[in-house]
């Protein structure tokens, strides 16, 4: 299975990858749709960290940057479910700002921006898939129950181990007493 899971990753992450370069490269295009995305979330980014920028050309370039970074981490292999929750995590103010279908007029624009809104809505479902995809082993989770079942589990044999012992400890006991001598 690790041929599919890797080409599957690879063809997720096509799209970040063009993407997060073209846009990193030429931001400005991006402005007029990102603003008013970037205008509600200048005021978060300057209580939550005043000395980063908010203008809207570095706000894009960020995420393009993140999106190229994240989107070769999930192509190669490297930190493949950190990669896909943050590719997750970039999606969402990227179709919010690029694809507002509920705010167009125009039936034909209206259209293509509900069909953009939807490709990203089911690149977000992949990335999640991604971002839990083990890869067939078990998971973290999965491990820290199972140690702690087998903990309790080899608890229990020892106290019953040590009751049984404890017993036939207090019989030989007694049956020495009964003994003359």
């Amino acid at each position: 299975m690790k041929p599919v899971r890797s080409l599957a990753r690879v063809m997720l992450s096509g799209i970040f990858v063009v993407s997060g370069a073209r846009n990193f490269q030429n931001p400005q295009r991006l402005v007029p749709a990102a603003r008013p995305v970037t205008d509600r979330v200048a005021p978060l980014i300057q209580r939550a960290a005043p000395q980063l920028p908010t203008d809207p050309e570095t706000l894009i370039r960020a995420n393009a940057a993140v999106q190229l970074a994240a989107g070769l981490m999930l192509a190669t292999g490297k930190f493949t479910r950190p990669a896909a929750l943050v590719l997750a995590g970039t999606l969402v103010p990227t179709t919010a700002a690029g694809h507002p279908f509920w705010d167009n007029d125009d039936p034909t624009t209206r259209n293509n921006n509900q069909v953009h809104f939807l490709k990203n809505l089911g690149l977000f479902g992949g990335l999640l898939l991604a971002a839990a995809d083990t890869e067939g082993k078990p998971g973290l989770r999965w491990r820290a129950g199972h140690r702690i079942g087998h903990s309790r589990r080899s608890v229990g044999r020892a106290v019953r181990t040590a009751r049984r012992e404890a017993r036939i400890a207090v019989r030989s006991a007694a049956a020495a007493r009964r003994l003359p001598g």
